[in-house]
Formats: C-alpha cells, sequence, structure tokens
C-alpha cells in the first residue's frame, strides 16, 4: 500500500473526540476520592499553553529573523537551567550561571553539530528545525542536570569523597538517556518518528532521523552534566563545607 503524502488535517470535532477518554479517566480519579482539580487543572493548562504556543510558533517559524531566534534560543537555556536547579532552591542563584554555560555549551555544541553537520540547515536559523531539536537538546540536558546536582549534593551530604561523588551523579544523569536507548524500537517509538510515520514518510527514512535525534540527547545529557560537575565543583565544596560546619 503506497503511504500518504500528507496527514489528515484534526478538525475541532476531531479534536474534542480525544477528550472522551480523558474525561473518563477524570470520572475514575472523582470516583476513587483522588485529585480530580488537580487533573483537571493540568489538562487545562495543558490546552491553553499548547494553543498558545501554535500561535506563536507559527509567527516565529515565518519571522526569519535571526536576531528573534538567538533571543528565543537563549531564552529556552535561561529556563531549561532555571527549572533544572528547582531540586535545589537555596542554591539555584548560586548555581545558575555554571547550569546556564553547562547548558549552552553542552547542549549548544550538539546542536551546532547536529544541525550544520548531520542535517547541514542554511540558514542556521531557519526556526521550524532549529527550535525542536534546540527544544529537545536543551531538555534533555535540563534532565540531566537536574539529576546530576540533586545526587551529587545527596551523596556529599553522606560524606562520600567528591570523585566518587562526581561518579555517581554522572551515572544517575545517564540512566533516562541510556534506558530510552535500550528501549527505542522495542518499547517505544519516539514522538519525532512516529510523528514523521504519521505524516507519510517512509520509516527507513524515519529512523535515519530518529537515530540523529537520538545521538544528540545521548550527547547533549552527557556532556551537560560532565560540563556542570566541573563548573561548580568549587561552589558545591563551598556550599557543603559551610554546610557541614553549621550542623557540628
Amino acid at each position: 500500500m503506497p503511504m500518504n503524502d500528507t496527514l489528515q488535517m484534526i478538525s475541532l470535532v476531531d479534536l474534542s473526540i480525544a477528550f472522551i477518554p480523558v474525561v473518563i479517566a477524570l470520572a475514575f480519579l472523582y470516583l476513587w476520592s483522588l485529585n480530580v482539580k488537580q487533573a483537571s487543572y493540568a489538562l487545562s493548562r495543558m490546552l491553553i499553553q499548547l494553543l498558545f504556543i501554535g500561535y506563536a510558533l507559527s509567527y516565529i517559524f515565518y519571522s526569519d529573523n535571526v536576531w528573534l531566534i538567538t533571543s528565543i534560543l537563549l531564552a529556552m537555556v535561561s529556563i531549561s537551567c532555571w527549572i533544572a536547579l528547582r531540586t535545589l532552591p537555596e542554591y539555584r542563584l548560586v548555581l545558575f550561571k555554571q547550569g546556564f554555560i553547562a547548558i549552552l555549551c553542552g547542549g549548544g555544541f550538539t546542536l551546532l553539530v547536529i544541525s550544520q553537520g548531520a542535517l547541514s540547515l542554511k540558514p542556521w536559523y531557519q526556526a521550524q528545525v532549529i527550535i525542536p531539536l534546540a527544544g529537545m537538546i536543551f531538555a534533555t540536558a535540563m534532565n540531566s542536570i537536574s539529576l546530576s546536582a540533586e545526587r551529587i549534593f545527596s551523596e556529599l551530604d553522606n560524606k562520600t569523597p567528591y570523585p566518587i561523588a562526581r561518579k555517581q551523579a554522572l551515572n544517575a544523569a545517564t540512566i533516562p538517556v541510556i534506558n530510552s536507548l535500550f528501549a527505542v524500537g522495542l518499547v517505544s517509538l519516539p514522538g519525532m518518528m512516529t510523528g514523521q510515520i504519521l505524516s507519510g514518510i517512509s520509516p527507513l527514512i524515519a529512523v535515519r532521523y530518529q537515530i540523529i535525534v537520538m545521538c544528540m540527547i545521548f550527547a547533549s545529557a552527557i556532556l551537560s552534566a560532565v560540563i556542570f560537575l566541573l563548573l561548580s565543583e568549587k561552589t558545591i565544596k563551598k556550599i557543603i563545607k559551610k554546610k557541614h560546619s553549621t550542623q557540628v
């Protein structure tokens, strides 16, 4: 059977059908006396946020403005860094610079190699390509830094020597991305690959793009975590030393 050239347009009526299982799921939460208000609020936010970003991206994708795209990428780095350090609220400002540089360098280097090397993107600031790629890369770097930061403080609080604590922190940061490498193609079909297949692209082509995506996710996760742990070593040691001295 030949593959479809275009993906079917989803009407508002079709979109509303997707909420039928959602309503049933909410009903079970209500019947079992769980937090249906929180779930409803989360769903409402999801709907509003996605509709907003849909309109925003429609404007951004047609802007063809290098300064706008650059500003958006830097904003993405800043926001991802701030979110990454949310598990350490008291040290957010202290470690923000190291986190920002780690995501910018680790994620930015990966984005540069993928966009200019593997994809040969011309010009480099094509928003419809560079922003989705940057989103995947920076989100991965964000999660990696969050896991490594939380783990290294936990290890150092238990008086683990710093080299061992750093090793354990990096190991913790790699677990999700390595699990995804094991699972891809066997347990899950990632979103990008699924979207391409649904849009009518050959699975053989979609697989190539997904390999690129998995490579950039793996690299950005580890590089960003390594850079963060190296840059923040002195700061983290000072924080732990001060923390332990006040506990004595």
